[in-house]
Parts: C-alpha cells; structure tokens; sequence
C-alpha cells in the first residue's frame, strides 16, 4: 500500500498494519476489525482538496483501505443524487424528507459500494477468485466488479432468491450455486466451501473493506446536504440528517454509516451523528423484536417468513449490539413493516414521486410514513432515507436454463452438525469444487488481453483457466498441466508464439494439445508456413468476441 493504514481489533485493542489476506487479530485471532487513519492531517488536508474532485465514491479514497485514488474497475459509483420527495412530504406534513438515490449506481444498488471497493483492494492484492453468499443485490454488485476486474466468482444464493435476480448474478459469469435453505444456510455452505478451497470470503460486517465502502454515503450525505439546505459554497462543517433511514437485514450500511460520522466528528466535520431509524420486514424482524424488548442481543429468525428475500437475514448477530450500542447513544429506533405495507409504499413512491425501488427499500418508505403518523418523527425533522435499490429483472430467456447449479441443505442438523460440515455437505462442496471441466490456458504478455479473454471464456461456459504471461511460463504450464486447449498470442518478447509452438510439439507429452494462434500482426508467407499443420486456428486480435472464434473452442473442446 502506498498509504499506512493500520486496524484495530474491537476486542483486544490491539493494533497491526492492513493487510487484506489477513483479516484476523494478531494477538486474539478475532475477526472483527476496524480501520485508523491520519485524522489530523485529513482534517487540514480534505477541505482543500475536495472542492477540486469528482463528487463519486473516490472522492474520498484517503479514508478507505485502497492504495489507488483511481482504480481501474470503476464504474462511476457512489455520487448518487439526493432527491428532494416533495410531494411525499405533503402528505406526511414533513417538508424534509429526502431519498439518496442508490438506484443510479452500475448495478442499481448501494451494494456497487461494498464490491467496488472489496475489489479494488482484492485486486490490489493480487487475488483472482472469491467467494460471496447473497440475498441478490450483493451478488449482483460482486458479479460485475469481479467481471471488470477479471476475478472469478462464486456466487452462493439461497433458494428464496428471485429467479430474476439469480439470472442477473450467472450473466456476469459468475458460477452461481443455489442452496435450497436459508439465508443463513447459505452463508454456512458459503463459508465451508470458501474454506476448503482456501478462497477469500465476504463476511459482510467481519470483512473490513465492506464496512469502509458503506462510509461513502454519509460523506455524500452530508456534503449534498450541505450544499443544499446547509450553507452552500461555504464548506465545512458539513450538515448532518436528523435521521437516517434504511430498511436491514444485515445492517451493514447503517454500522458503515456511523463509522463515517465518527471519523467526520473526529476530523471536525460534523458535529453529530444521525439518529437512525432502521426497518425491518415483519416476516424477519429479529433486530426490531429485539430492540422492543430493551435487550441487546436478538434472537435469530429460524424461519423467515417474508416475500422481501433482501431483508432474510435471521441471524444478525454481533451487528444488531453495535448497532443497539450506538443507537442508545446518539438515539433512534428499530421497528418493522408487513410485506403489504411495503408493497403499498412500492406504489405511493411511484406514483408520487416517479420512483421505481425494490421492495426492500420501500420497507424503509413504509417504516417512514408510520412513523411520521405515530409522530415519532416531527414535522421539522430533516429525514434522509437510502433509497437502497432498483427493482429490475432481467429477461429469462436470455440465459437458457443450464446456469445454474444446486445444493441442498440438510434439513435436520444436530448442534455438532452445525459446527461441522455433514458428511452430505462435504461431498457436495467437495462435487462442487472438483467439478470436471474443460481446461485453457491464455498465454499472452499483454494483461488485459489475458483478462479479456478470461471474461469471454467465462461467459461462454465452465472452464479451468490457467494463464502465463510469457513463452517461458507457457512451455512450463503446458508440460505440467495439460490443458485441453492453449490461446497463444504469437507476438512476445524472448520466446514468442512460434517457439513456443516449435517446442510443445517437439515433445510427446504436449505435442497433442490443440492451438488456437491469436496476433495483432499481419504475418508474413514465412510465419504463415512456420505455422502449417502445427496449429488448428489463426485468429487477429480484436475478434475474442465472434462467433467463429467461440464455435472453434467448442468444436476443438467436443
């Protein structure tokens, strides 16, 4: 990293230096994490600089764990509008009430947060395979980044997952696995297979990258407040809502939200943070139950029982008392909506607003006009509520029906079980991962050349990619892993495409692995003999995307 940032374990104190492949305590082994950064010096530095940028995500990358202020996976998240909801407003007789529109991020959702930056800082890293276990949305953000980034990923759901949403996962290439259990199931298949393949996890709040991506919207927040109703052109100190709304079931965004207005408090910013108001779905409300009855700790939700799959999370475990934590601080509340309810907000928003959003953002619109009714929330409270996503399927036909694989929870577990992977559960994780699939190898020196052609054979279909960036690395990859089919790019420094063509088929072992040539060159009636009868495909570059070139593969795989 060019930057030091250093973590601090929320459970011993101990601090170390942020390393993304180790996200456990040095001292204790804990999991959970949290990021330090130079609040001194941001304090000076930021108000000079930020005037000067793009209002997106980036904008603040000195306060996030990344090393580049630019990375190349960028899709133009976060700097979502702030929506004045007028004419909602009029009917709650509360004038204040704004939307953060997360719907206008790459995926139409806030989650393009949490994967834009878990994948800057993977890709940084050096990884190039993850592992994730989704309600929807987080899979579909992990899905595109990974795809911009070249990173493969496995994308556990659960089977409450809607089809449209499932289908908008496998279009980025994603291998999708559908567990028939809940969410938590899932999480639970998700980690045992991420850990028998030693694959990085997404652990929602115990993933530290995921907690700072969720800062972002209260830095945005308060500046577009600012420049709105605050004092605009005048900077700092910034505005802060009187209330932030977001309907939970993992609680990540509002636990990100508070981190960020402790940073922005600290570096003299604001001088508060929020009240939060945080909505659940009746049908699986083990925060809102919770926080009714004063105690501290929820008791899991077994059965969910909601329509609203986003909002599924049974388990919210050491998130739900950070949160009650923080709440009983800086006040707020937790209350929860019927799925009808959500539906009739679905349509007041639409209708008055010209708002199209998911169910489980009008959950939190739900939560908003009954409280406002109940008078929990005054008539001059300024009310921010995340507009968390878009809701929008796919068309089903487009990606026929072999898209997806299945695993099935085992419906009866014993305590031990629970801690252990089943004997059933193992051999289909092991099924899964040992999976026989056709095996290419990429060789090319140019990396986006390589990561181009990784994407193309991905969406194509299931394969085992390996890649070598020279003509050197190829003969070695070649000779120990016998891959059913080799992309060669012929125009390399020191052992080009031609020798290393000459020299697999000079050795028995190799001599049979079929070729497909590719180069960006027009080559000469000397190079096109070298090549004859030693390769079964010449393709120029630039067409990785045709048919022809995708009908070889197949032919030449059977």
């Amino acid at each position: 990293m060019t930057k030091p940032i250093t973590v601090q374990c929320l459970d011993c104190g101990h601090t170390q230096s942020f390393d993304p492949l180790h996200t456990q305590c040095e001292q204790c082994n804990s999991e959970w994490l949290t990021a330090l950064y130079n609040y001194e010096e941001l304090a000076t530095t930021l108000p000079a600089v930020l005037p000067r940028r793009a209002f997106n995500l980036w904008r603040y990358h000195e306060l996030l764990p990344v090393a580049s202020a630019h990375p190349d996976i960028s899709m133009g998240e976060g700097g979502t509008p702030l929506l004045h909801l007028e004419r909602l407003g009029m009917m709650l007789k509360m004038p204040h009430i704004y939307f953060k529109d997360e719907r206008q991020n790459p995926t139409s959702s806030f989650k393009d947060r949490q994967a834009a930056v878990t994948i800057a800082v993977l890709k940084e890293a050096g990884l190039t395979e993850m592992v994730v276990a989704s309600t929807g949305n987080v899979a579909i953000a992990y899905a595109a980044y990974t795809a911009r980034a070249g990173i493969k990923l496995w994308a556990f759901l659960a089977s409450s997952v809607p089809a449209e949403k499932t289908r908008e996962v496998a279009i980025y290439g994603a291998q999708v696995i559908k567990v028939t259990g809940t969410y938590d199931q899932t999480k639970h298949v998700a980690a045992e297979f991420a850990r028998q393949r030693g694959l990085y996890l997404d652990k929602g709040a115990r993933s530290l990258p995921t907690v700072e991506s969720m800062k972002t919207l209260a830095y945005e927040i308060s500046e577009q407040l600012t420049e709105r109703i605050g004092a605009p052109g005048t900077g700092f100190p910034w505005r802060t809502p009187d209330w932030f709304v977001q309907s939970v079931s993992g609680a990540l965004g509002p636990l990100g939200v508070y981190k960020a207005y402790s940073e922005l408090q600290e570096m003299g910013f604001v001088a508060r943070p929020p009240k939060m108001l945080l909505v659940q779905s009746e049908g699986c409300a083990p925060m809102a139950r919770a926080w009714q009855q004063g105690q501290r700790v929820a008791t899991p939700v077994q059965l969910p029982r909601t329509h609203i799959a986003t909002l599924a999370t049974g388990d919210p475990g050491r998130v739900y008392s950070m949160l009650f934590d923080s709440m009983k601080a800086h006040g707020g509340t937790i209350t929860s909506v019927s799925d009808e309810e959500a539906f009739r907000a679905m349509h007041i928003l639409a209708k008055m607003e010209g708002l199209s959003v998911e169910p489980a953002t009008a959950v939190a619109i739900a939560g908003v006009i009954n409280l406002a009714r109940a008078g929990v929330l005054k008539p001059d409270d300024l009310i921010v509520i995340n507009g968390t996503g878009h809701t929008m399927p796919i068309e089903s036909h487009i990606l026929g029906n072999r898209w997806v694989r299945n695993i099935d929870f085992p419906k009866h577990l014993t305590q031990k079980d629970r801690e252990a992977p089943t004997d059933g559960l193992s051999t289909a994780l092991e099924n899964l991962a040992s999976h026989e699939v056709p095996h290419i190898a990429i060789v090319d020196d140019h990396e986006p050349a390589r990561i181009l052609l990784r994407r193309v054979l991905q969406s194509l279909g299931e394969f085992t990619i390996s890649e070598a960036a020279n003509g050197a690395e190829a003969i070695e990859l070649a000779r120990k892993e016998r891959p059913d089919l080799i992309l060669l790019d012929l125009m390399m420094p020191e052992t080009d495409g031609f020798q290393v063509i000459e020299t697999l088929r000079s050795d028995p072992t190799t001599a049979h692995i079929p070729i497909i040539a590719v180069t960006a060159k027009t080559l000469t009636p000397q190079e096109r003999r070298r090549l004859s009868g030693q390769i079964e495909k010449l393709m120029p570059k630039g067409e990785f995307l045709t048919d022809e070139l995708l009908d070889e593969i197949r032919a030449l795989l059977g």
